[in-house]
């Protein structure tokens, strides 16, 4: 597989749940660890990192983690988001860390602007990856992100990783390395075609 080497892109991933190891964040650390593998440099932002105050558009300062948090998205090249099912939609936890990127709206760059976002949902059954992966695509689609041609759902019921967090699961795995390749080579290839159009 081709390594990116001319532009280290960073790639951050946003998700997880407040339990530390949840599944949404053994599949976020695990696309992560495929998009290093292409060369890309990576940051992962989840549980107790997108523990903030709900977003509050009106308040003029923001929290040490949610600076970084909006920092961490300023800086990004591509994104991969993981969230949870809860009750047929994303959780809330990761919806509010979403929201802060309106702090984003006057940059020059807007929003997810110009970035590949790859996302996946997971849920314990299949019902509910469905609503979740087309709530995460919609929402990136408003924040003006590029959602990847694949999104992935992941049923934490079956048994996907070992104890050492490499994913095991004969279909998730290649699916990882795909989605991570799709936002890795977008983001490798933007800085070029964004000098081509200044």
């Amino acid at each position: 597989m081709a390594r990116f080497k001319a532009h280290a892109p960073l790639i951050i991933g946003i998700g997880g749940t407040t339990r530390i190891g949840s599944s949404s964040e053994k599949v976020l650390r695990a696309a992560l660890a495929e998009a290093e593998k292409l060369g890309a440099r990576t940051l992962l932002l989840a549980g107790p990192d997108l523990v903030l105050p709900l977003y509050a558009p009106e308040e003029p300062t923001r929290d040490l983690k949610a600076q970084r948090l909006i920092t961490a998205i300023r800086e990004c090249d591509g994104v991969i988001i993981a969230s949870p099912g809860y009750h047929g939609s994303i959780s809330g936890m990761v919806k509010n860390a979403l929201d802060y990127v309106e702090d984003l709206r006057k940059d020059e760059r807007p929003y997810l602007d110009g970035r590949a976002v790859g996302c996946i949902a997971c849920a314990y059954g299949w019902q509910a990856t469905g609503s979740v992966l087309a709530a995460l695509r919609s929402i990136v689609h408003a924040l003006r992100g590029w959602p990847t041609p694949l999104g992935i759902a992941a049923n934490s019921l079956d048994e996907l990783f070992d104890e050492q967090g490499a994913c095991t699961d004969k279909v998730l795995a290649p699916q990882l390395r795909i989605l991570a390749e799709q936002v890795v080579s977008f983001a490798a290839k933007a800085p070029a075609e964004a000098r081509a159009f200044a």
